[in-house]
């Protein structure tokens, strides 16, 4: 069964992405969702709203927090799939959607890690070969075996951070507002090599929300409807302990675009899609989902770099608003922010960012070490 054309998002809203110490997770599920409400015109969401998929890596109280927050008392779904958690929550709204079950479902994603007393991710995560590691230094996994055998190195890394930086300052709701330059890149303290400080995501709190309905009623709505060409999820083996894994690739990456391109009828998606926003946690795993997600050859991302195909005037415009780098990585929220992102390209509202003419968008959000991602394309029609 395809979910193609059976679904469309008709409501999308994000809250400030920040480290907020005077708010709870309860205030910014309001803000995202009740933005949603606006743009689709929902006024009555006891009545309009049939179910929820919530998701969020660090609460254990999803439909509580949800259902509060909102004060909706209707079926409310927990969804968890580490940083993919955010795809997975718009993904199950759209298969209850697809299926019948129900007309019109909230998915809304969240994270308030600033809370939780670190300054980043826990290091009690399951390590490498079971000894103790932060994602960056398993992330980091990729770099030695891909640039020893590419020729790439940091200073292209420190392309994409700068990349990234400059299309956060274009984003009102992004965290970081701050050009950089690649010497600022290069210089800058060092957490895992080669990563350093400007080469990993910003963890911040924030939410994002994606109203889904069947996309025969979605002429109904005031806000131009975005139709759900494809959304995917697949695992792959834990590349630590996989013997075949070979550092160059994130498997579950290849193995969900296949499917997502499988069912939006893609054979071409460099030349098919027009802009994409996709999984940038550490800058080398955004190199490597370029070729991942089949948009260049393995082994071509150094050169797409400094041609500039990925920039906002290039070729194939990558994370408009910033991606995790620089709009922030509150880890239940962020594949739900990436799909808001697109559907605002979509309809030709995202102002300074804007990629002209943009008719077909991808996501991409992948989660664990990475074991598992989403993928998600939305088109216009």
């Amino acid at each position: 069964m395809s979910l193609k054309d059976k679904v469309a998002i008709v409501g999308v809203g994000c809250s400030q992405f920040a480290e907020h110490w005077s708010k709870g997770s309860e205030d910014l599920i309001v803000e995202a969702v009740f933005e949603a409400y606006e743009d689709a015109g929902i006024e009555d969401a006891s009545r309009q709203i049939d179910a929820v998929f919530c998701g969020s890596l660090y609460s254990a109280m999803g439909p509580v927090d949800v259902s509060d927050a909102l004060k909706l008392t209707k079926p409310v779904t927990a969804v968890y799939n580490y940083c993919a958690t955010g795809t997975e929550t718009v993904r199950a709204a759209c298969m209850a959607v697809a299926a019948g079950v129900y007309e019109t479902v909230l998915a809304v994603g969240y994270d308030k890690p600033k809370d939780r007393g670190v300054s980043g991710p826990s290091v009690s995560f399951r390590g490498v070969r079971d000894i103790p590691a932060t994602p960056a230094g398993w992330f980091s996994f990729l770099c030695a075996p891909y640039f020893a055998k590419y020729g790439a190195g940091r200073e292209d890394l420190a392309k994409i951070a700068v990349k990234n930086h400059h299309n956060g300052t274009l984003a009102p709701k992004s965290f970081l507002k701050k050009e950089i330059t690649v010497e600022d890149a290069l210089n800058a303290r060092m957490i895992s090599w080669p990563f350093g400080l400007f080469d990993c995501a910003a963890q911040t709190d924030g939410a994002a929300a994606v109203i889904v309905t069947r996309a025969d009623l979605a002429k109904n709505y005031p806000s131009q409807p975005i139709y759900v060409k494809a959304i995917t999820s697949h695992c792959s083996p834990n590349p630590h302990t996989d013997p075949d894994h070979d550092f160059l690739r994130w498997k579950a990456t290849e193995y969900a675009a296949a499917d997502a391109y499988r069912m939006a009828g893609i054979d071409d998606p460099f030349n098919q899609i027009d802009v994409v926003q996709l999984h940038d946690c550490f800058t080398m795993t955004e190199l490597v989902s370029y070729e991942d997600l089949g948009f260049i050859p393995k082994g071509a991302a150094k050169e797409h770099i400094a041609s500039g195909t990925f920039e906002l005037t290039g070729e194939l415009p990558v994370n408009t608003d910033g991606g995790l780098k620089s709009f922030g990585h509150p880890t239940g929220a962020t594949g739900a922010r990436m799909i808001v992102e697109n559907v605002l390209q979509l309809r030709g509202k995202a102002g300074a960012r804007q990629v002209k003419g943009a008719k077909l968008a991808l996501s991409h959000n992948i989660g664990g070490y990475p074991t598992g991602c989403a993928v998600s394309i939305l088109g216009v029609e």
